[in-house]
C-alpha cells in the first residue's frame, strides 16, 4: 500500500545508522518543526497543518516512525521505554543538519516528545503536546502522583491492545459493520463524531499499515497474579509505554525548560481521565470480567497527572478545544494553525541558539 501525498508536499526516505526512515516534508523557512504521529497512525496525519504553515518560514518534516506507514519495520526493545524511537528521531535530525528544533507530538507522539524532553532540552525550542498522554505512560497508575497499582504494572502493556482491533487490523478490514472496525474507532473514538475528513479513506489506510506482532504493534505479555492478570511484556509499541518502562515525570525538575504547548479536545476519550481503553474502565463497564472495584483498580487520571507535572514545569500554555476529541489539528485546523504559529514564532524569538 502506498499513501498518496498531498500537493505541496515532498515524500522522501532517509537512511539513518539504525534504519530507513520515511518522511513528508514542506517549505525552507528557520522555523524547524518535526512532527511525531501517534500510534496506529503514520505521517499523513499531519499534511494539513504542515499545509496551513507559510513555506517560506518553515521547515516542516514529518516522519513514520519505525513499524509505521512507509518506514523500516525495526523492532521495538520495550525494556528501553520510547528511547528506541528517540534515537531515530535523533538521528533524522541529524540527517538534517538540525541542531534545534520545534517538536510537536500527537498521542503515542507526545510520551516520544517528553522524553526527548527529558533528555536533549537544549535540542528543543519549544514541546506541543497534542492529545497528550499522562507523564506515567498508559494505564496502571492512580493519583497525580503516578503510583503504581501492582507491583508487576498488571493491567498494562500489549495485551490493552483491543484483541478484535487487532484481528481486523491484521484483516486489513475497512467497513463498519463489525462494532470495533478501524473506520468505527476512527470515526467515534479518534475525532468527534460531528467530525468527517476529506481524506478519511487516506487516514485509514494508514490505520491499517502498521506492522504487528511481538516485536511492534502491540507486543508481548505476560500472565499476572494480579487482576486483570497480564502484566507487560519487554517487546514492542504497547509495552514501551507502560509504567514498567515509561516515566518522564522529570522534565518538571529540568533545569532548561523550553516553552510547551498543551492542546487538546474537549471531547478526547483516546487520552484522558476516563480513557475509552483504560483497564480499570473496562472493568468498571462490565468489558473485563472480575473488576475488584475501583479502590482496587481505579481509573488512570491521565489528564490529572500530567497538569501535576505542568503545574511544576511551569513554562506551559494549554489550550482546549470545544467539540474536538483527540485530534484538535484535524478537527479544528481553522482554529488551531493561527495558534500554532504564533506559538512557534514566539518561542523562536525566545529559544533561537546564538
Amino acid at each position: 500500500m502506498v499513501l498518496p501525498v498531498s500537493i505541496g508536499l515532498t515524500s522522501r526516505y532517509i537512511i539513518t545508522p539504525q534504519l530507513r526512515l520515511h518522511l513528508l516534508e514542506r517549505g525552507s523557512g528557520h522555523h524547524r518543526v518535526l512532527f511525531v504521529h501517534g500510534n496506529i497512525s503514520a505521517a499523513t496525519w499531519w499534511e494539513e497543518l504542515m499545509l496551513a504553515l507559510p513555506e517560506a518560514d518553515f521547515h516542516s518534516v514529518a516522519l513514520d516512525l519505525r513499524g509505521y506507514g512507509h518506514s523500516q519495520a525495526t523492532p521495538v526493545d520495550a525494556t528501553r521505554g520510547v528511547l528506541d524511537f528517540c534515537e531515530d528521531i535523533l538521528a533524522l535530525a541529524v540527517a538534517l543538519g538540525w541542531e534545534q528544533f520545534h517538536l510537536v507530538g500527537h498521542s503515542l507522539g507526545t510520551g516520544i516528545a517528553m522524553q526527548l524532553l527529558l533528555d536533549h532540552p537544549q535540542r528543543l525550542q519549544s514541546v506541543t503536546l497534542i492529545g497528550a498522554m499522562s507523564p506515567y505512560g498508559f494505564g496502571g497508575t492512580r493519583g497525580a502522583e503516578g503510583i503504581p497499582i501492582w507491583p508487576d504494572y498488571a493491567g498494562t502493556g500489549a495485551r490493552m491492545f483491543n484483541p478484535e482491533l487487532l484481528r481486523l487490523m491484521q484483516a486489513q478490514y475497512r467497513g463498519t459493520e463489525h462494532p470495533f472496525a478501524p473506520l468505527n474507532a476512527l470515526r467515534n473514538v479518534v475525532w468527534h463524531p460531528s467530525f468527517q475528513h476529506p481524506r478519511e479513506s487516506i487516514i485509514l489506510d494508514s490505520m491499517l499499515m502498521p506492522t504487528l506482532g511481538e516485536d511492534n504493534l502491540p507486543g508481548d505479555w505476560t500472565p499476572s497474579e494480579h487482576w486483570p492478570y497480564f502484566a507487560p511484556g519487554t517487546r514492542g509499541v504497547s509495552n514501551a509505554i507502560s509504567p514498567k518502562y515509561f516515566n518522564v515525570s522529570g522534565i518538571a525538575d529540568l533545569a532548561l525548560k523550553p516553552p510547551i504547548w498543551w492542546v487538546g479536545g474537549d471531547a478526547d476519550l483516546v487520552t484522558s481521565n476516563e480513557a475509552a481503553s483504560d483497564t480499570g474502565r473496562l472493568g468498571k463497564v462490565g468489558r473485563i470480567p472480575d473488576y475488584p472495584g475501583e479502590a482496587v483498580f481505579p481509573i488512570q487520571p491521565m489528564h490529572g497527572q500530567l497538569a501535576a507535572v505542568l503545574a511544576r514545569y511551569g513554562n506551559v500554555q494549554k489550550t482546549f478545544f470545544q467539540n474536538a476529541g483527540h485530534s484538535p489539528h484535524l478537527e479544528q485546523l481553522n482554529r488551531f494553525a493561527p495558534l500554532f504559529i504564533s506559538f512557534l514564532s514566539q518561542a523562536t524569538a525566545t529559544t533561537q541558539a546564538p
